[in-house]
């Protein structure tokens, strides 16, 4: 037996060894390969979609921002218009308040004494005028005082012309009332109706 040589055929499975190894790294190679392939595909396909997804939300957001800013604007004309039906009731409300004013005070208007000036800012009435003598200043103010629609006479000033002889009898005077705007309701709960 000792003539029996074995290295061709350590050689040949040697070789035959290497190949399958070599074929077996080559398929696990291929294998990763494939499975990160795979993996990377998925993950691109993932990725594609949420961004669609993203896409689809942004469009949505942007639709939404738009019927909000509508909404808005809305919301402004909608306070523009009560604003403005607030101060149209209120300026009908007390419509007849002028007419009361301007009844009242030429109601109140004793003799020996006339007005000059009137002003009014709000409810708050600036009047000058001349009268022959400081009681019936002073009678005028209480029968403004004792008005429904009148009512805090203030006497801001009276006094004598010194300039013009003819005047000298004169009381120049100037005095605030204020005005208390009734609401055409407040009328006819005190009529009875």
């Amino acid at each position: 037996m000792a003539g029996i040589n074995l290295l061709p055929w350590r050689e040949a499975a040697r070789k035959k060894s290497q190949q399958q190894f070599v074929m077996t790294a080559v398929g696990a190679i291929l294998l990763g390969a494939a499975t990160v392939g795979a993996g990377y595909a998925y993950m691109q396909g993932r990725i594609a979609y949420q961004e669609a997804r993203n896409q689809y939300l942004q469009t949505e957001i942007k639709k939404l921002d738009k019927d909000i800013a509508e909404i808005k604007l809305l919301d402004a004309q909608r306070k523009a218009l009560l604003d403005r039906i607030a101060v149209i009731e209120r300026l009908q409300s007390t419509r007849p308040g002028i007419v009361h004013l301007f009844d009242e005070m030429v109601n109140a208007l004793p003799k020996g004494l006339y007005l000059t000036q009137l002003q009014q800012t709000e409810n708050k009435i600036k009047l000058e005028g001349k009268a022959e003598s400081n009681a019936r200043v002073s009678s005028y103010m209480n029968k403004l005082d004792a008005s429904p629609w009148l009512s805090s006479s203030d006497l801001n000033t009276i006094s004598v012309s010194k300039n013009n002889k003819e005047d000298s009898r004169l009381r120049y005077f100037s005095l605030n009332v204020t005005q208390l705007l009734k609401t055409s309701s407040d009328e006819g709960v005190k009529n009875g109706h």
